[in-house]
């Protein structure tokens, strides 16, 4: 089994490519990882493996065809992580978003139908859906995004699925909730805090904080991804969510006592152009249908997180000094 993984330098996709490498998939423990990753400020190449067996790193652009052409022929399915994925960029400047989200996919299907690649998954994100005062977004819910960023994973949404219909793409879309988890770039919110705290630095919170979010341990995700991988439907969009529903104040606090750190460490800032007030996704369809359902709690996702970073200082000051923040 070869399988392609874009962005696999990242904080998700290198989660999810290390436990490939580690054996952590059933029936998947042969499989031989290709990663495509330009190695923009949130891909590092120190997230994966230096060398592994099984294990092949490409460094290059989505948009570049010809290289992709080569990347993807002999693949047998393609996890598409790859992605520009922070909202405070896109609001600073949204061509690079539809560039890599929108044109990058659709360069990427296309050379997965000319390679006749068996197997794909779109991995997108709950903020296509919007803000949703109450309730739950379902799979059929409308698209109402928000952000450049959430438009163009929209649009790329909408891309992904029309090669279903049009071309009879073996593709499925996944749609998650705020990730967590260690590798994760400090420009996030619950690295930046950690890390901000730990250097003794305050925590910015958006406005009044009382932003909701669900949070979901990236390793609960990519066990989700693969699930869709082997078992999901052509077609089919399935909601990745955690149950776990937190405002953004409340999580500074929290981070805050893991820390050590006083509640004279968060500072409120000017609120965020259009700031989505509250998401929430229904995982009713991938439990039904695939068994799936996350095994993290949060509480003990938090604590380890905040510890990796504690003992992890020289993965992330480097990337926090360089300069590449919004």
């Amino acid at each position: 089994m070869n399988i392609l993984v874009t962005g696999g330098a990242g904080f998700i996709g290198s989660h999810y490519v290390r436990t490939l490498l580690d054996g952590g998939y059933p029936e998947y423990e042969d499989a031989h990882v290709t990663v495509l990753d330009a190695l923009t400020y949130a891909g590092n190449r120190d997230n994966l493996p230096a060398a592994h067996p099984r294990l092949t790193f490409v460094r290059g652009n989505l948009l570049d065809r010809d290289l992709l052409a080569g990347v993807v022929d002999g693949q047998d399915a393609v996890v598409h992580f790859a992605a520009e994925s922070h909202v405070d960029r896109s609001l600073a400047g949204g061509a690079v978003f539809v560039r890599t989200n929108v044109e990058g996919t659709q360069a990427l299907l296309d050379a997965c139908l000319a390679a006749g690649v068996g197997r794909v998954v779109h991995v997108s994100t709950d903020e296509v859906y919007g803000s949703i005062d109450q309730g739950e977004w379902s799979e059929e819910s409308p698209l109402l995004p928000n952000s450049p960023y959430a438009a163009s994973k929209a649009a790329s949404d909408l891309v992904a699925l029309a090669y279903v219909r049009t071309h009879r793409l073996d593709l499925s879309v996944t749609r998650c909730s705020n990730n967590y988890g260690p590798y994760q770039h400090p420009e996030k919110f619950i690295p930046l805090a950690v890390t901000n705290l730990l250097e003794g630095r305050p925590v910015p919170v958006y406005g009044d904080g009382a932003q909701v979010r669900e949070w979901l341990h990236v390793d609960d995700h990519c066990r989700a991804v693969h699930r869709v991988l082997t078992g999901g439907r052509a077609g089919e969009v399935y909601n990745i969510g955690a149950g776990t529903a937190v405002d953004n104040l409340t999580l500074a606090h929290r981070i805050a006592g893991l820390c050590a750190a006083g509640p004279d460490m968060i500072r409120h800032v000017t609120d965020r152009k259009g700031h989505d007030r509250r998401y929430a996704l229904d995982q009713g369809k991938i439990e039904r249908e695939l068994g799936h359902r996350p095994l993290t709690a949060f509480e003990a996702g938090l604590a380890g997180t905040v510890a990796w970073y504690r003992d992890n200082p020289r993965w992330w000051k480097p990337v926090k000094d360089s300069g590449e923040r919004p």
